[in-house]
C-alpha cells in the first residue's frame, strides 16, 4: 500500500502559520500518486509561483502528495484523501505544536480541505475550482473561514455548485466568499497569475487577523 508524503517549504525558525496545498484528483482512481501525476504537478507549480511570497511573510508552506489517486467513496470510508490530509495535519502539529493551518486545495483537494476543516489548527480553506456535490457537508467548516473561487468555463466541476454550497456554509462559518474567476476553465491554465494572486493572498488574510480585518 502506498503512503502519502510531503513536500515542504518551511521558513527559518518557527513559523507564523502554515498553508498545507491540496492537489486534485479523479472520483475513482487507486493507483499511487507519483510526480508524474498532473494533479499533483499543477500544485507543485502553484507552490513555487507563490511560495516566496508565504515564506517572505513568515508562513511554511507544505504540500500534501496522496498515496491514490482517487476520492474512492464507494471503495474506502472515509474517502482515499481524507485520512491522508489528517496524517499530513498530525505532521504539521507533531513538527511545529498548535500552528494556524491554512489548506489551499484545487478540484478534489478543494473537497477533502473542507472535510477536514473541523482540524482544531484550520483557520481556514481556500478551495479553487473545487469539486463540491451539492450535499457536501458543510460542518466540518462551523466557525471556520471559507474562499471559493470559480470559473465559468469550467466543465469538469460546477462553478454554479460552489456558489451555492458557499451560501449554505455561510450559515455555519465566520466568514464565506465566493470568488467569480471570469471565463476561466478547470485547470487554471487561464488567467494564471489571477489564481496564484488569489490563492496567496487569501491564505495570507486568513492566517493574519489583521489582514483579514482590512479586507472585511
Amino acid at each position: 500500500m502506498p503512503s502519502p508524503s510531503l513536500t515542504r517549504r518551511d521558513v527559518d525558525g518557527r513559523p507564523a502559520g502554515l498553508v498545507l496545498m491540496l492537489h486534485g484528483g479523479k472520483a475513482d482512481g487507486l493507483t499511487e500518486v507519483d510526480e508524474s501525476s498532473a494533479s499533483w504537478r499543477r500544485a507543485r507549480w502553484m507552490m513555487d509561483q507563490i511560495g516566496d511570497q508565504l515564506v517572505d511573510a513568515g508562513h511554511s508552506v507544505w504540500l500534501l502528495r496522496y498515496a491514490l489517486r482517487g476520492w474512492n467513496e464507494r471503495v474506502h470510508s472515509p474517502a482515499s484523501p481524507v485520512p491522508d490530509a489528517r496524517w499530513a495535519l498530525e505532521q504539521v502539529r507533531a513538527t511545529y505544536g498548535d500552528l494556524p493551518v491554512v489548506l489551499l486545495g484545487h478540484s478534489m483537494g478543494g473537497r477533502t480541505a473542507v472535510a477536514v476543516a473541523d482540524d482544531p489548527n484550520v483557520r481556514g480553506v481556500v478551495a479553487l475550482a473545487p469539486w463540491l456535490p451539492a450535499d457536501e457537508d458543510t460542518d466540518p467548516l462551523r466557525g471556520k473561514h471559507l474562499v471559493a473561487a470559480h470559473g465559468r468555463k469550467d466543465k469538469i466541476t460546477s462553478a454554479r455548485q460552489t456558489r451555492k454550497f458557499v451560501t449554505r456554509a455561510a450559515e455555519v462559518t465566520a466568514s464565506a466568499e465566493f470568488v467569480d474567476m471570469g471565463r476561466a476553465g478547470h485547470y487554471m491554465f487561464r488567467r494564471r497569475s489571477a489564481w496564484n494572486d488569489l490563492a496567496a493572498s487569501s491564505a495570507l488574510c486568513l492566517l493574519d487577523e489583521r489582514r483579514r480585518a482590512d479586507h472585511a
